[in-house]
Order: structure tokens, then sequence, then C-alpha cells
């Protein structure tokens, strides 16, 4: 009788959400070569984008003095960024299902 080499906890951690899954009825597909292309595409895009408004964001921080108007710039900021992430999540999901 072989002995089976010891799992890690991340290994029987994966095992367990398979089988969860599959008592749910979840079902696992790959991602094609196409949708693995469309995601990395939209992650550089956003990745882009997001950093455009760091430095728009870091050069308007630099010309500002009053204490209220920085802070307004900063939730403008946050709230931006907070944007394009949820795009940027929303259309991977999108691709990873297909749509």
């Amino acid at each position: 009788m072989a002995e089976q080499p010891l799992k890690s906890s991340f290994e029987l951690a994966m095992e367990r959400l398979k089988k969860k899954d599959a008592e749910e009825g979840v079902e696992s597909k790959p991602l094609t070569d196409a949708q693995r292309a469309d995601i990395a595409e939209a992650r550089n895009f956003y990745e882009a984008k997001l950093a455009e408004q760091e430095v728009l964001h870091q050069s308007q921080r630099r010309a500002i003095v009053d204490p209220a108007a920085l802070e307004e710039l900063e939730q403008q900021y946050r709230r931006e960024r907070e944007r394009l992430t949820t795009e940027r999540d929303a259309k991977i999901a999108r691709l990873r299902r297909g749509a």
C-alpha cells in the first residue's frame, strides 16, 4: 500500500470548496484563451486609468493649500478609484461568464 504525501492546508481547503461547489451544482469550467486575453486587456486598461487618476490627483493636490478643498479632492479621488475598480471587476466577471 503506497502512502499518499501529506496535503497542505491550502490543498485541503480547495478540495472542500470543490466538493461544496459540486454539492450545490456549481460548474467550474476553464477560461478560453480569448477570455484570458480579454480579461488581461481589461485589467491593463483599468490599471492605466487608475494610474492616470493617481497622477492627476497628485498634481491637483500639490496646488491646494486649503484643508477643506484638500479633503473634497481626496473624497473625489476615492470615489473615482472606487468607480473604476467596480467597473473593472464587473467587466471581468462578465468576461468570465462568457458574456
